[in-house]
């Protein structure tokens, strides 16, 4: 049974609006913020059943790395075209504002920055960015895609079979016996998208850089995500010691609740549209 302090969600709205509209805000957003964009969540109702890929075994295995590669690429043609929904585009307003520090994310769409938000720190890396391994070269998503292609001219026809875009951007292909990867063009090295995967750990940097945006704040706003992971937890837990008051806008529970002043049990589109609304000048 939850411990939750949080007010009901009958009553989160106002209660949240006069919470951030004391001074200003730090933003984190989770998979649930792009749904609406037609990205699923990880952990939501009709979220897929499925073992994320693991640096380990990327970096170990040529068939595991053929098979993400292969995934990956047929994913990132929904992916890539995702757009930005009204809840990212309010996230904007409140930093054009003035009342967002910035947004830090826990996802790997780009669509923060798409939607026109400027401080926007990405805890787990772009999808739309490729970094060799050995030498640290970044590359374009859209020119790995296009070696991609040329390599591998049969993979395209999957797309016809690929039923559904996982949340990392990727689908399932099993038949990958004669995929061809793409190396590093500036040394030869092993390419992967520039984004954290399991048994990796957020670079220090930009850990840093998240929570300069905590730390420039009064007040944070948690947006769709069930701060499962512990790069978010941790980011909740530097606003309690600095006893900023969070507010959580989360369908369904999240292990934030019970450090929230204010959760909100809704979608995330049409709550930071209403926040952005009453707060954005």
């Amino acid at each position: 049974m939850s411990t939750s302090t949080a007010e009901p969600a009958v009553a989160g709205l106002d209660r949240a609006i006069d919470v951030l509209g004391a001074g200003t805000v730090a933003v984190l957003t989770g998979a649930g913020v792009s749904t609406d964009s037609g990205i699923p969540d990880y952990r939501g109702e009709g979220a897929p059943r499925r073992s994320p890929m693991t640096f380990q075994t990327f970096v170990g295995s040529e068939p595991a790395r053929k098979r993400y590669w292969a995934g990956s690429h047929l994913g990132w043609r929904s992916f890539g075209s995702a757009q930005p929904n009204d809840g990212h585009r309010a996230l904007a307003r409140l930093e054009a504002s003035g009342v967002a520090s910035g947004v830090v994310t826990q996802n790997v769409d780009g669509l923060h920055r798409r939607a026109g938000s400027r401080r926007v720190v990405e805890l787990h890396g772009g999808m739309d960015r490729v970094i060799c391994l050995a030498c640290g070269q970044l590359f374009a998503r859209e020119a790995i895609a296009e070696r991609l292609t040329a390599l591998n001219p049969g993979l395209e026809p999957e797309l016809e079979r690929a039923m559904r875009t996982n949340p990392d951007g990727d689908v399932e292909v099993d038949d990958v016996a004669g995929m061809r990867i793409p190396e590093c063009s500036v040394c030869g090295g092993m390419l992967k998208p520039d984004v954290v995967f399991f048994g990796e750990f957020v670079p220090v940097e930009t850990f840093r850089s998240a929570a300069g945006v905590v730390e420039a704040a009064d007040s944070l706003l948690v947006a769709g995500s069930s701060l499962v992971v512990n790069s978010g937890i941790r980011l909740i837990e530097l606003a309690r010691r600095r006893r900023l008051p969070i507010v959580v806008v989360n369908r369904g529970e999240t292990k934030g609740d019970g450090r929230a002043a204010v959760k909100i049990d809704a979608g995330t589109t049409e709550t930071l549209t209403a926040i952005a609304d009453a707060l954005a000048s």
